[in-house]
Parts: structure tokens; sequence; C-alpha cells
């Protein structure tokens, strides 16, 4: 046996046996894999003995150099600090989540007066997420719908900060708001209403529907026709908010349904939710971060999935078996969470038993369609490869454009692709603020050596070596690229993106020949979305910098406003109020003198 695992494995008999978590680490220090275990000494001393092993655990502890560990009280405090730990690290050698495409949620945000919005970012945030919807469609749709019933609002002023700051808008007269912006609506008012529409979008529709119909019938009565058909329509809205896709049971029933599909390096976990006796929604995520043999890391992924504002219904049914003492774990856990019992099982029969089977299927299905896209992506990159003549596949490859508007807001967007997907969360924006005016090459000169001097510094995306450059533009521009790589003695391919006269990109330049990719159907398409990504990033920050510096001007040739004043100013209301505001309301801003105020008023308002 190894000295280092004869000296790790020690260590780990040293171990107190309590509750806690762990954390392993490869000789740079950095975490690769966090744990935790009821027993610690038991579960650490595991990895380093002659036992058998997985695939995956033989690959994490032959990089491991040592270990910390963090004692916990309880097993549930383990349990929930492992999951802390995991976000804060994302650690190689742990199973993360990640979605098998980006679905939309509806959001209700923790806000004294809540607004509704539909986002496709889950965060831990204190909001409350409903979905996933199929599509932003659906996703809009039912928005609409629970804002036409129960009257909240549609527009962006955020309260109580808006309101009596503008007149209320056409909806309130229309019956379609309930008119926050009048200063009438008292806040525990507002959020019962938002708490039936939250009811709705969770799938619980009966009570909604029975009022509904008490008004509908009162106001037929009443000879209220037209009253009476927006009951109707409102009804019918509701009904087929929430059409079955799959009817799971005749009793109403609430239950999230999880099944596990590992085979072949894919793994997949799929979730069914079931609302009043109907499947209303799927998901699949697929599972990236290690090499997958087992489901052993079930428990902490289903723990991250509720680990952030969703629903916890009273029910989770897995297809796959966990021990009795993780099942039990889990279950306290989520119950901690959903401040409600949760029972988690594993159905042998039953309806339970046919929707593990239906979850399973999803999980299969959606591992069959991410290989074929994962090979359709892996030969866009293999015939990149071989055009390019590059001697490894370019797994990580960053695109560069340059966007300015005239001589200011000069600004340069990185988007990364990284095993031929889009890496959103990787994409960065860069101010130029050594090149003066709208000098392309020198700008991305200045960009291209602020990025790759951080490459191997450890920072998040810019510590890692791109694979491939691409430019968007020319020769000169692939020559500065050159001169900056040189310059910091790197040996990274990079390239340009040609467009013709069209703004299409009709080649790859390696700054003394074209590469032609017109016929290259794979390759055009990925380098087209990569150099239009790229683009689109820019130019939208570049406006948005723009903007800002325009509207900062506007004040600021004010007599006596200066940049601090005009950012107080702007931080209290919009430029368009400001232009409309009298003299007392410019000068209830703080740090606005009557002075000020009275030069802002008579600057908007000549003559």
């Amino acid at each position: 046996m190894n000295e280092y695992i004869l000296r790790l494995r020690d260590k780990a008999n040293s171990l107190p046996e309590v509750p806690g978590v762990y954390l392993m680490k490869n000789a740079d220090g950095k975490i690769i894999y966090v744990g935790k275990s009821k027993k610690l000494k038991n579960r650490v001393t595991d990895y380093f003995d002659s036992s058998p092993k997985s695939v995956k655990t033989l690959k994490m502890v032959s990089n491991v150099f040592d270990f910390d560990y963090i004692v916990c009280d309880t097993e549930i405090e383990a349990l929930t600090l492992e999951n802390v730990l995991i976000k804060r690290h994302t650690p190689k050698y742990n199973i993360k989540l990640k979605d098998a495409k980006s679905y939309p949620y509806i959001k209700v945000t923790n806000e004294a007066y809540p607004r509704l919005i539909v986002t496709r970012e889950r965060k831990a945030d204190k909001g409350h997420y409903f979905g996933p919807y199929p599509g932003t469609a659906q996703a809009y749709g039912a928005l609409e719908t629970v804002r036409k019933i129960f009257k909240i609002p549609t527009c962006k002023r955020q309260f109580p900060r808006d309101i009596g700051k503008e007149r209320p808008c056409l909806y309130l007269a229309m019956g379609r708001c309930v008119g926050i912006c009048t200063g009438g609506v008292d806040p525990e008012e507002y959020r019962a209403l938002v708490k039936s529409a939250e009811e709705v979008l969770s799938g619980h529709i009966g009570s909604a529907v029975a009022q509904l119909e008490a008004e509908m019938i009162e106001a037929a009565e009443a000879m209220e026709f037209e009253r009476a058909a927006a009951k109707r329509d409102s009804i019918a809205a509701l009904r087929g908010l929430l059409e079955k896709q799959k009817v799971a049971s005749d009793v109403k029933i609430n239950r999230d349904v999880f099944g596990l599909f590992l085979s072949d390096g894919v793994g997949v976990l799929s979730l069914l939710s079931v609302r009043d006796g109907a499947v209303v929604s799927k998901k699949e995520f697929i599972l990236s971060g290690a090499e997958l043999t087992e489901n052993e890391d079930a428990l902490s992924l289903i723990a991250d999935y509720y680990d952030g504002g969703v629903p916890i219904p009273k029910e989770i049914i897995l297809d796959f078996s966990l021990t009795e003492e993780d099942t039990e774990l889990l279950s306290e856990y989520l119950s901690l969470c959903g401040n409600h019992k949760v029972t988690v099982k594993t159905p042998e029969r039953g309806e339970g038993r046919k929707l593990c089977d239906l979850a399973l299927e999803n999980a299969k299905e959606a591992a069959r369609q991410y290989r074929l896209t994962d090979e359709r992506e892996n030969k866009s990159l293999l015939r990149l490869q071989t055009l390019l003549g590059l001697s490894e596949l370019p797994r990580r490859i960053e695109a560069y454009d340059i966007s300015n508007i005239g001589n200011e807001a000069i600004t340069a967007s990185m988007v990364v692709s990284v095993n031929g997907k889009l890496q959103k969360s990787d994409y960065r924006l860069f101010t130029v603020k050594t090149t003066n005016g709208a000098d392309d090459y020198g700008s991305m000169r200045e960009i291209l050596t602020r990025r790759l001097s951080h490459v191997g510094d450890g920072s998040p995306s810019l510590g890692d070596a791109p694979g491939l450059i691409l430019l968007d533009g020319g020769a000169t521009h692939v020559g500065v690229g050159k001169a900056v790589l040189a310059s910091l003695d790197m040996d990274i391919p990079i390239f340009g993106m040609v467009k013709d006269d069209f703004h299409k990109t009709r080649a790859i330049t390696d700054g003394e020949h074209d590469i032609s990719i017109a016929q290259e159907t794979l390759v055009y398409n990925f380098v087209y979305i990569l150099q239009e990504e790229a683009h689109r990033f820019a130019v939208k920050n570049s406006q948005g910098s723009k903007t800002k510096t325009l509207t900062h001007s506007t004040l600021e040739r004010i007599e006596g406003i200066g940049p601090a004043k005009a950012r107080k100013i702007l931080k209290a209301m919009p430029l368009g109020d400001v232009k409309r505001a009298d003299v007392q309301a410019l000068k209830n801003v703080p740090g606005i003198s009557q002075t000020d105020a009275e030069n802002i008023y008579h600057c908007f308002h000549k003559g």
C-alpha cells in the first residue's frame, strides 16, 4: 500500500465516531469531494482500506492528498452543511444536478408586495418557485391567468417604493389590477391574493374554482351577465392551466416522484410532480461531475433540489432504494425544510410503483436524447479540430467581440463553449480601460492580456486555459492575439471568424490563410452561434453602458449637480420621473438642496 494512503488511513483512524462532514483535498489543497457521515471515523476509513470500491471512488481516492473534517451535533446538521459546502466549492468528484434543459419557473418574490415573474434561474433567495414549465409560452400563459384572476399587477413598479409616484394605469380602470399604486391596498390584503395565486400555481385549483363558480351564479342571478361571463372564462382558464398530462390516481394526492437512471457514464434524475392526482409537470437533471456507477449520492441530490424555495409535498417516492437510515434522514431533513411532515418511500406495487416506472422511463429517454445531442456536438468539435489542424480536441472554446458606440462605452465580450455547449456561467464582460477611442485592435490587445493573465491563478472560469480562442475579425485581429500570447509565453490556438458582405460567417482565418466553412454544416452552425452570441453579449452591455452615461450626463449638465448627486437622484427615481417632478419632490431626495431642486426643475420646465 502506498505510503501516502497509509498516512491517510492512520489519520482517518484517529477521527471521532460522531456525525460530521469530510472534505477531500488534492495536492494543491483544492477540495475535490465533500461528504457527510453519521460516524466520521467509519466512513472516512473506508476510503483508504483494501475493501472493493467503485470506479468513481477509486478515481477520487487516487487524487486525495489530505482531508479535513467538521464535527456536527446531528446527522441532519451534517447533511445541511454538506449541501452548503458542495455549493460553495463545487468539488470535481461530487455529482451535481444539471438541468437537461433550462426550464422556466414562475417566481413569487420575497417582498412586502411580492411580484410574480418568469425566470429560468432558481436561487436560494427565499422566493417561492413554481414549475418547471415545458416552455416560456406555458409559463407566461400560467402567469397571465393568475394575474388576471387575482388582479395582480403586471407593471414593473416596485412597491411600496413607487406608491403614489405615477398615475394608475388602464388596468385598474379595467378591473384587471388591484391598484397597489393608489396606496389603498394593505400589504396583508395583497399577500392574501398572492397566497391564492400560489395555491393555484401549486396545482390546487379546487377552492379557487368553487369560489369563482359561486360568484358566477351570484352574478347570473343578479342578471350581471358580463361579470358572470368573466367568471366563467376564469374558471375555464384555471382548468386549462392544469390540463392533465396523465391521470395518476382517482384519489386527490400530492407527491413528487424521482426516477434515477445510470448507464455508460450518463446519469439522469427525473422528477414527476403530481398534484390533485395528476402529473402536472416533469423535469430531468443530467448528473454531471462524476463517473456514475452507483446511486449513493441520491440523498444529497434530492436535498440539493429542494434547497432553494421549491415547494415540498408531503410525500416523496423513489424508484430506487436508499438504506433505511438514509430514508429516515431524508424524510427528517425535508420535513424541517418544508415545515411539515414529509414521508419518503420506495413503493413495490400499486399506483406508486406505476409512477416510479413512469419516472424511470422519462429518465431513460432523457439519457438517450442527451447521448444523441452529445454525439452531435462531439462531431462538431472533432470536425473543427481536423479543419484547424489542432493537436487536441478543443473542449473549452472562448470567443471574443468588441463593441462601442463612438469613442465611449467600449466593451468586450467573452463567451464560452465547453464540450460543444454554451457555458453562460463562464461568460465575462470587460470594460476597455487603457485604450483610447474606438481602436478595436488596441481594445482586443488589452482584454486578451487581462483575461489570459488569470490562467492558472485558480479563479473561477478565468483560471482555466482555453483550448481554442476565436476572435470576431480577420487577419489583423489574429496577429494582435498571437502577439499577446507570445508576450505571455502561452501556446493556445487562436483564429479569427471572418464574415462576408452580408455579415454572415464564411471562414476561419489563422492570420495567413482563410479556411472556408461554408460547406461544413456542423462546424458552420457551431461557429456562427458562437460569433453571434459574442456579438449579442458585447452589444447588449455596450448599449447599457452608453444609456447609463447619457442618463447621468443629462443631470450633470445642471448647475450644482455632479456625479454623486446624479447617482442619488437616479437611485430615488428614474430620469422620466425626474423630468416630471415638482420642486418639493426633488427636494425630498436625500442630499438635494432647495437650490438644487429648483435648478433641476427649471432645467426641464423652461418657458
